[in-house]
């Protein structure tokens, strides 16, 4: 989503291993990606070498944001490197990208460069909650983008480019952005176009988890494969809640900021767990209590800050779907478990419900 510019401080390390070009048939393949590093770790879940080809969706990334095409707040700051960015996440092992609508014109954008990628990037539709108000503001009224939203889903969800409705849900931490009453009004809304064209929820909740839990609740069963909390934050509560509706639990960088993030983090069942890294937002920080976790996972790209753009780095500050790696290793070693299973378990989980072009583990 598109509210918050979270940028902050990357890692360094050598740049990854041998690239690929883009397209469909080269991302259909898998990479074995390994590392010295991967050898040394505070826990046991690093002690063995690597014997499986690790993969990875990515099935929360901002790929539409114009941070990805060098633009920072209306300015072209370097070059466009989105296809670097996306051979970057390729190098690591990452093959699919869920590519995340925030309102209308987003998710057209991210239908845009589904269709780009077939087979390889896929889209969401819906309305983020700090964006609700856009259905009152919008030519026709919220019944016109409503109908708007549905024409995109059916038409998208019919041609494999969506695999989800959303981004929707509530945040009662921005409500400067929008208010109570209209993302109570419109999250409803979507829910029930949501059971309508039959896609899984990608669904978002920020200190608002009594009516979040008590507007979904009624809905869930008429949504065979339910759908996915991305990028929680929430209680170990509000976790097993969730868990016991039926939902799937996204894990990413800001999902793993504090020592309580963390033993929510550790009690995830593998079998509802998914992974993303939020790019361009959510990246893991130092300061994070998920730093100690790392000690493990490969190196990243050489980062460098966006005024001294360099072809071949990462930006400072900039989230990009291949950290995905510092997510999973940090998940294996807060769990205690080869960071095989979580790759594993999280492609398998993904694939389940949303489909991504493959056909169910």
């Amino acid at each position: 989503m598109q509210i918050v510019r979270g940028l902050g401080f990357c890692r360094f390390g050598s740049a990854s291993s041998k690239s690929f070009p883009l397209g469909t048939r080269v991302f259909g393949k898998s990479v074995t990606t390994t590392h010295p590093s991967r050898m040394a770790s505070t826990s046991s879940v690093h002690a063995q070498p690597q014997s499986k080809k690790l993969r990875y969706i990515d099935i929360g990334i901002n790929l539409g944001d114009p941070v990805f095409r060098g633009e920072y707040h209306g300015k072209q700051a370097h070059e466009d490197d989105y296809e670097e960015v996306l051979r970057r996440a390729f190098d690591v092992g990452c093959e699919k990208f869920m590519i995340t609508g925030s309102d209308l014109k987003e998710s057209r954008h991210a239908i845009d460069l589904a269709k780009a990628h077939p087979g390889v990037c896929f889209g969401t539709v819906g309305v983020h909650p700090c964006s609700a108000k856009q259905f009152d503001s919008h030519p026709g009224g919220p019944s016109k983008l409503l109908e708007e939203l549905k024409r995109l889903a059916l038409d998208s969800k019919r041609s494999g480019h969506a695999v989800a409705f959303g981004e929707i849900g509530l945040d009662y931490d921005r409500l400067f952005l929008t208010g109570k009453e209209q993302q109570l009004k419109y999250f409803e809304a979507q829910l029930d176009l949501a059971v309508e064209v039959q896609l899984p929820l990608f669904l978002h909740s920020r200190a608002a988890a009594d009516d979040f839990e008590r507007l979904l609740s009624a809905r869930l069963p008429q949504l065979p494969r339910m759908g996915l909390v991305h990028s929680f934050t929430g209680t170990m509560e509000e976790m097993q809640r969730l868990v016991a509706l039926g939902l799937d639990i996204g894990v990413n960088g800001c999902s793993m900021k504090t020592e309580e993030n963390v033993e929510v983090v550790r009690a995830i069942p593998l079998e509802r767990l998914q992974i993303e890294t939020d790019g361009p937002w959510c990246e893991m920080r130092p300061s994070h209590a998920s730093a100690k976790y790392l000690k493990g996972a490969p190196p990243l790209p050489k980062s460098v800050k966006k005024e001294k753009f360099v072809k071949g780095c990462m930006v400072k500050g900039r989230n990009e779907p291949c950290a995905i790696t510092n997510v999973a290793y940090a998940i294996a070693a807060i769990k205690e478990i080869p960071v095989e299973e979580v790759c594993e378990a999280a492609w398998n989980n993904s694939i389940r419900m949303f489909g991504l072009g493959e056909s169910p583990p």
